[in-house]
């Protein structure tokens, strides 16, 4: 039987719900690896895009973005960033095992998305993030055979071949590019900072369409 995506998304989620309980002022105001949040408004983004309501909450946003997707996002997540962090904890575990699916991604597009705005938390601060390679192997399916809209642009991937050392397996045809099968989705998603992980002579043209 394949792994659930929802299941394993509600991991993550509590996950990042007891990072964050964790974690003190100056932590929470880390940059991370999203351009212009820090990791308190990752983890209140995360929160928020479990929510049973998410797809009626950002189209209200989008009204009052005047239709700019990546400006509605911004600022939904920044005014979320504003709550106490206690309760982005407390709604991260109330809505673990939220089933809620963007249109056209799929189940396992929720748990991509937990599990790279997971990475874009630990790395900043240093932390180890070795997340259960059940979840990593469906994520790394998703962004290969799925539509993993917003997630990895059309094109970056032709040409390659992941090939996840810890997984024993391998997505995509041509030049290799080898290593965890966390940093390749973290990598293939447009985490730059994991490149410094991966080899294999497909390694520069990722890096080379990331710049």
């Amino acid at each position: 039987m394949s792994a659930d995506p929802f299941a394993l998304a509600a991991v993550r989620r509590r996950a990042v719900a007891d990072l964050l309980a964790g974690l003190d002022d100056a932590q929470l105001a880390t940059p991370s690896l999203c351009a212009g949040w820090d990791v308190r408004t990752v983890g209140a983004h995360l929160a928020d895009a479990a929510a049973p309501g998410a797809l009626g909450e950002f189209a209200r946003d989008l009204v009052r973005a005047g239709g700019r997707l990546h400006r509605a996002n911004d600022e939904a997540a920044r005014r979320a960033g504003r709550r106490p962090v206690a309760e982005t904890v407390a709604l991260l575990r109330e809505r673990a095992e939220s089933r809620f699916t963007p249109p056209l991604t799929g189940p396992r597009a929720p748990l991509t998305e937990v599990l790279v705005h997971e990475g874009d938390m630990r790395l900043p601060l240093g932390l180890p993030f070795d997340p259960d390679p059940a979840a990593v192997a469906v994520a790394l399916e998703f962004i290969t055979t799925g539509r993993p809209v917003g997630f990895v642009p059309r094109g970056r991937l032709r040409g390659l071949r992941l090939v996840s050392t810890d997984l024993d397996r391998a997505q995509g045809d041509g030049a290799e590019v080898r290593g965890r099968g966390i940093d390749l989705l973290l990598a293939a998603c447009g985490r730059t900072v994991a490149l410094t992980e991966l080899e294999g002579p497909g390694r520069q043209l990722l890096a080379s369409r990331l710049s």
